[in-house]
């Protein structure tokens, strides 16, 4: 039974190389019918994968069935192993008589919208409203997110701009502050995101090898610590620092940064919940309480700052996937920002019209891909008895419009091959195209200026002769006349010297 798994294995293979070019050759209008078929054609690549695999490892045969079966039907009598295979399927459908058998040629055959399965049923659920299918990126969440974790006022449409900026001028917190769990999280929330959105909308692409590229180069521009705002910081090794920072002339508190004057107020000041927080978040940042990641002996405490590397390093990480990824979007980005614009100009009903005829055309989409030939028995009932040029809509233009342009009227043109130019306009246009100079050029006619207004052969030829014929007087005239000089030294021809 192994050699037939393995027929059916490179049928399996041959059904979905044909499912797959069924719909390569396939060009949907909507966006979400070409993501349907890319998320499709991206599973059948999978599923080839995996059978590829099963197959090659029937072909290495590393516990020998294969050649066993073979070898039991190629020696003895192969009546005798037919009937014993036969009786083991009959054995098998007795025990599971109501198995279903998968028909290969129906699994993967592209389906139309009316036998009853959905045409885009695989992408119905991936993406939001905000996103369209994956036309702009939906930030709301992580833009709520982004302003509680730092103070400064930022607008959805400028977080769109300065998202994957993370330098000083574009958010407010400190080195220092990036350590918490909050920012930590917020980035790993937004990288997700960004990484999810590609996978969603780019099936066919090999992702995998781009966000390993990816970690190569950040573990490449970290060992050189060139990863932007996340050089190394050089704590010198020494005697711990005075506990009078500042000034020098009163109490530093060295998790909120501050110099005390009284020591009662700083007394009082060690109970407050603004010191308590501090405290907290310099704790969380590997630091010891007046020392600033040293040990009390005055050495650099080597521990302590080697967790708070490998926790700057989880950040700088995720900043830099971000980075990369939001590079490679610039165009959803940039779709996005001006979706926002538009949108802050519409009233709420008219943002929620909008969304219900985007989807409505998604859904009719398909039954206008189906019903094609009955799409084009429409055109061709459309009422036009006059047979007036169409507009860009495909309907007939109105009559005193045809009056006014003079469309009716046929101006024939024997140098461009006796086309007809319906109206003036046509006519006066023709005479700068390339059909008319290039039929002038087959005459042999360089001087196309010349001749506007000329359409037959017969006539271009005669003028193309007589300006060749004056051309050639005018040179043999001038060549033909003779210079004289008079007592002053002025030069002027015989004719006027003897006068």
């Amino acid at each position: 039974m192994l050699l037939e798994e393995q027929r059916l294995l490179h049928e399996d293979l041959e059904r979905l190389e044909q499912g797959i070019s069924d719909r390569v050759a396939e060009d949907p209008r909507h966006v979400r019918d070409r993501l349907n078929r890319d998320h499709q054609i991206s599973g059948f690549l999978t599923r080839i994968q995996d059978q590829s695999k099963r197959l090659l490892d029937i072909y290495n045969d590393t516990e020998g069935l294969r050649s066993k079966e073979i070898q039991s039907i190629s020696t003895g009598d192969p009546f005798d192993e037919f009937y014993k295979q036969m009786s083991e399927i009959k054995e098998h459908h007795r025990r599971y008589p109501n198995q279903p058998v998968e028909n290969l040629e129906r699994a993967y055959k592209r389906k139309a919208s009316g036998e009853g399965e959905s045409a885009t049923a695989e992408v119905d659920n991936m993406f939001t409203g905000e996103e369209a299918f994956g036309r702009f990126v939906d930030l709301t969440m992580l833009h709520e997110e982004y302003l509680n974790i730092q103070s400064k006022r930022v607008s959805y449409l400028q977080y769109l701009q300065m998202f994957d900026n993370f330098g000083p001028q574009y958010i407010a917190m400190k080195r220092a502050d990036k350590g918490t769990d909050r920012y930590f999280n917020y980035v790993g929330r937004l990288a997700d995101y960004l990484e999810s959105f590609l996978r969603r909308t780019r099936p066919l692409e090999d992702l995998d090898k781009f966000f390993a590229s990816i970690d190569q180069d950040f573990e490449d521009a970290w060992e050189k610590d060139s990863v932007p705002g996340w050089a190394p910081e050089t704590q010198p090794a020494g005697p711990v620092a005075p506990v009078t920072e500042g000034t020098g002339e009163g109490v530093w508190c060295p998790d909120c940064e501050k110099e005390f004057r009284n020591d009662n107020v700083y007394k009082s000041h060690l109970t407050g919940k603004k010191h308590l927080k501090s405290a907290e978040a310099r704790r969380a940042r590997g630091e010891t309480n007046g020392t600033n990641g040293r040990a009390p002996n005055g050495h650099v405490n080597v521990r302590g700052s080697t967790v708070q590397r490998l926790k700057e390093r989880a950040i700088a990480e995720r900043e830099y996937r971000i980075k990369r990824l939001a590079s490679t979007m610039e165009t959803v980005r940039t779709d996005s920002r001006v979706n926002v614009e538009r949108k802050q100009g519409m009233t709420e009903r008219e943002r929620q019209m909008e969304l219900d005829a985007f989807f409505a055309e998604s859904t009719e989409a398909p039954q206008r891909n189906g019903d094609d030939e009955s799409d084009s028995e429409g055109d061709e009932k459309i009422y036009n008895p006059l047979k007036l040029p169409l507009a860009w809509d495909g309907k007939p233009i109105p009559y005193w419009l045809y009056k006014l342009h003079g469309l009716g009227v046929e101006f024939p043109c024997e140098i461009c091959g006796n086309f007809v130019y319906m109206g003036r306009r046509a006519f006066d246009k023709h005479f700068n195209e390339a059909r008319h100079i290039y039929g002038l050029k087959c005459l042999g006619i360089t001087n196309t200026t010349l001749f506007r207004e000329i359409t037959g052969i017969e006539d271009a030829l005669k003028l193309w002769d007589k300006i060749q014929r004056d051309k050639k007087k005018e040179k043999s005239g001038g060549e033909n006349v003779v210079q004289m000089e008079d007592a002053d030294g002025n030069v002027m021809p015989e004719k006027v010297y003897y006068e």
